[in-house]
């Protein structure tokens, strides 16, 4: 089309010089001829209410793996990068120290029954005694009473069946130590087996192992540095923060309905995912002004990866908007603007606030109204005032005048 401008322009060019070499001199110049132009209506369209930002892409769990015993690192079950499954068996620690720790506290273990069964026999040993003490006791008072022995027999058979009872106390004192002893013993060889089963470390949860962190034959501590990370990718989150003046329009949209959000790789535009806003946070950022937000997508190709920024499109709602050709906004010094023809067929810039781009067309927020007519090619040789042609856009079959 600007090809047709320029041979117009051209022409026009040539008419005047000739018109200027034949013209008697002195004579007034002409009037400047009206400038082609192709032209487009403003209209009103339901569009889109949306939020766009950028967004970084986290995984949905990230677990650091980390030893629970200190040890020598034996083993590793894995290739780095691979997908794992949960409880899938990662590294192995020398277990031997573990392996004669159990062992010892089984012994204990052992060894606290006996002495509980010891304690047990001697107590059935000491009741039955202070049962025949206690009759004794019993005869000899009878016969004491009758003076038939003598009160010392009667104290000493009474001093017997006492000691008795104290034996019984004794004894069941002892069994109770000893029971309280096998409890600690047993704690320990439940912790030693604990223990043992922590020397071959599994997968947590299910996921995308990282790089190897710590390599076979290095002695690891108690939760000390992490020896992998695994990223779950499916679901797969994108955090990002939108501006306060959005949060009543997410609550309330959110409230009635599952909010659609569209990412956009920013190195392949043509690399797009769907999903559902997941998580408003609780609190403005009183720094940024911003309200951090969290969408989930399923992930399942797995074309969105943690770490990555991507271009987030948050879509609120649809309402009417007075929408223009994209190629009708202009760059200036006071921001975009476009070429309006007035009913007289000349133009006027006039300064306009651009919402959203939609397939080719930019919803205008302000500055133009629906049936105004504006320039959507030709612009580089307007000016304020200038008079126009419409010419029919290049393709129609239509000659140009």
């Amino acid at each position: 089309m600007r090809g047709w401008f320029l041979i117009l322009i051209g022409g026009c060019g040539v008419v005047l010089s000739l018109q200027s070499c034949q013209s008697p001199k002195g004579q007034a110049a002409g009037p400047m001829p009206a400038m082609p132009v192709t032209t487009a209506t403003a209209s009103v369209q339901p569009a889109p209410v949306e939020v766009r930002v950028v967004g970084v892409v986290e995984p949905s769990t990230r677990v650091e793996v980390k030893s629970q015993i200190a040890g020598q690192l034996m083993s590793a079950h894995f290739v780095e990068g691979q997908d794992v499954n949960e409880g899938q068996l990662l590294f192995e620690i020398d277990p031997r120290p573990y392996r004669d720790a159990l062992t010892q506290a089984e012994a204990a273990v052992e060894r606290d029954q006996a002495q509980i069964n010891q304690a047990q026999a001697t107590l059935q040993k000491d009741i039955v005694q202070s049962r025949a003490a206690d009759a004794d006791a019993a005869r000899f008072a009878a016969l004491a009473k009758d003076r038939v022995v003598s009160e010392q027999q009667d104290l000493q058979y009474r001093t017997t069946a006492e000691s008795l009872k104290q034996s019984i106390r004794a004894d069941q004192t002892s069994i109770d130590s000893a029971r309280a002893s096998l409890k600690l013993d047993q704690a320990a060889a439940e912790r030693a087996k604990l223990d043992l089963e922590y020397c071959r470390i599994r997968a947590p949860i299910s996921g995308r192992l990282g790089n190897l962190l710590v390599h076979p034959g290095n002695l690891v501590k108690v939760n000390d540095v992490p020896l992998v990370v695994i990223n779950r990718l499916t679901p797969i989150f994108v955090s990002f923060n939108a501006p306060e003046k959005h949060l009543d329009p997410i609550r309330h949209y959110m409230a009635r309905r599952k909010l659609p959000v569209q990412v956009t790789s920013r190195d392949d535009p043509g690399v797009k995912a769907s999903g559902y806003l997941s998580v408003v946070d609780n609190a403005i950022d009183p720094q940024t002004g911003t309200i951090h937000l969290k969408a989930a997508f399923d992930n399942e190709n797995r074309l969105l990866w943690p770490g990555e920024f991507v271009q987030v499109v948050l879509t609120l709602d649809r309402q009417d908007a007075t929408v223009i050709p994209s190629e009708a906004v202009q760059a200036g010094q006071k921001g975009p603007f476009v070429y309006v023809v007035k009913p007289d067929k000349t133009v006027e810039p006039r300064n306009v606030s651009v919402g959203q781009n939609l397939d080719r067309k930019s919803v205008i927020e302000s500055g133009i109204t629906a049936g105004e007519t504006v320039v959507t090619d030709g612009q580089m040789l307007l000016f304020p005032g200038a008079h126009v042609t419409v010419v029919p856009a290049p393709g129609n079959g239509r000659a140009v005048p």
